[in-house]
């Protein structure tokens, strides 16, 4: 008699854009040490081999993922070809109060932060008499209030527009259609305008979900906080401001993530040859803030990647959470996809706990999944397929 089918959990569908070629931006008022830290990001990142477009524009670019099993694959297998995840990440110029009304070049600006899907808050903690504060004294509450406000009356602008076209259909014109996604802007205004609220402070259901998903909304990308300190605020790990930062971000956005980091230290770090960077960080019994800030924004895009690893090439490839095993398989190749008929898939630990493939299959770690196999961050998987010429794997590719 075979097992009865345990039914799936339902999976509510992520608010933001659906793909996996998505990016983080830097937002934040002039002279808070922005392009530093882009800078100093982009050039810290040694590019990997076979790693395309390392700098797309100007002012965007792909920053490898730092990940200590991607490493232990690479010193594995030795691989002739090395491709990690990546991370997008743009340097969006300064906004300024008033920006939701044109002021500076605002509604550029604003256009940018559009096109990002997560966003790196960044304010300036630090004093220093040679870079002045566009707003006079430096107070990085007041700052992340200006930014957070022009955002949300950008959104309220263009979701008001939204509302007058749509009620032309709905209310006048008696379109039942088009009443759900009517509904639903107005509940948004509720949070926006009524509420004076970000959109992703709420509890949106599936279906409204969909509807928000059309219309991306600058205030449900998720956010991070960034923190620009002094190098000696940051080696001391002290700073005045950081408690009530703490305190404002729980406040007013609980659960996002806050992380401390010194523009100037790591551009110092950049500077120094390998063997004065190491002794610099044990003398100051410190570390680089830099990983810790990419990885939480990759997690903060809802992606996450699964490897296929050999001595032709050890790569990650970047997949949103929830994905299936044939939507996985397609990310290599759309024949994948289409002709699939199983993953082989191996947990990282139980590969490195067991030494080699051929042992993990030994010690019963080398599992068969089906098509509604979703695919874990970390799996190293195989794919079987059908290529309408017989059985190929993924190995072949």
């Amino acid at each position: 008699m075979p097992p009865k089918k345990v039914p799936e959990p339902e999976r509510k569908p992520l608010i933001g854009r659906v793909g996996t070629n998505l990016r983080v931006g830097i937002v934040g008022v002039p002279n808070v040490g922005k392009s530093t830290f882009f800078n100093v990001l982009t050039k810290s990142a040694v590019a990997a081999e076979n790693f395309p477009f390392c700098t797309i524009d100007p002012n965007e670019s792909r920053v490898p993922v730092p990940d200590t099993r991607y490493d232990y694959l690479c010193d594995y297998f030795k691989p002739a070809s090395k491709v990690p995840a990546f991370l997008n990440v743009v340097d969006i110029a300064g906004l300024v109060k008033g920006a939701s009304e044109g002021q500076g070049l605002g509604n550029a600006f604003l256009s940018h932060i559009s096109a990002c899907d997560t966003l790196f808050h960044l304010c300036r903690a630090f004093e220093d008499d040679d870079v002045t504060h566009v707003e006079g004294e430096v107070d990085p509450i007041r700052d992340l209030e200006i930014i957070g406000e022009e955002l949300r009356l950008k959104d309220e602008d263009a979701l008001m527009k939204k509302l007058e076209n749509l009620e032309r259909t709905v209310v006048r014109g008696n379109d039942k259609k088009m009443k759900p996604e009517y509904d639903t802007l107005v509940k948004i205004k509720g949070v926006l305008v009524d509420d004076k609220k970000h959109i992703r402070f709420h509890d949106w259901n599936v279906n409204e979900i969909e509807i928000l998903n059309k219309h991306l909304f600058l205030t449900s990308k998720p956010a991070i906080y960034l923190v620009n300190l002094a190098e000696k605020d940051y080696i001391k790990k002290k700073n005045k401001w950081l408690i009530k930062i703490k305190e404002w971000i729980d406040k007013n956005d609980p659960g996002s993530v806050l992380i401390p980091f010194s523009g100037a230290f790591e551009f110092k770090l950049l500077e120094m040859e390998e063997d004065e960077r190491k002794k610099y960080l044990e003398e100051t019994k410190t570390t680089s803030a830099l990983d810790k800030i990419i990885v939480q924004g990759y997690k903060a895009l809802q992606l996450e990647y699964f490897f296929t690893a050999g001595h032709d090439e050890v790569k990650a490839w970047i997949i949103q959470k929830g994905t299936k095993a044939p939507q996985a398989a397609g990310r290599i190749h759309t024949d994948f996809e289409k002709g699939f008929i199983m993953a082989e898939v191996m947990k990282f630990i139980d590969f490195k706990e067991e030494g080699s493939e051929t042992a993990a299959k030994a010690a019963g770690k080398y599992r068969q999944q089906g098509r509604n196999y979703v695919v874990e961050d970390g799996d190293i998987i195989f794919f079987k397929f059908n290529a309408g010429a017989g059985l190929k794997d993924s190995k072949k590719k």
